[in-house]
């Protein structure tokens, strides 16, 4: 009974490391899109798309991870 409940911990503390990786990735989109725009302003129209797919990609696997190790009791 014990060994279950802490599988169970163990799988949630990986999935917590999958949504940190998540929100780096997510984190560094935007920092890409900051540092282009402040270089050339004139971009800004079309990195911003571009940025608004990196943020989708990486919470699409954010999400992936999520419903990974999601309890299926």
């Amino acid at each position: 009974m014990q060994l279950a409940l802490a599988a169970k911990y163990i799988g949630a503390s990986i999935a917590t490391l999958g949504l940190g990786g998540a929100a780096i990735g997510i984190a560094l989109v935007f920092v890409a899109l900051i540092n282009g725009t402040s270089r050339n302003p004139s971009l800004r129209a079309t990195l911003f798309p571009q940025a608004i797919l990196g943020f989708a990609l990486a919470e699409a696997c954010q999400l992936s991870v999520t419903n990974l190790y999601q309890n299926k009791d």
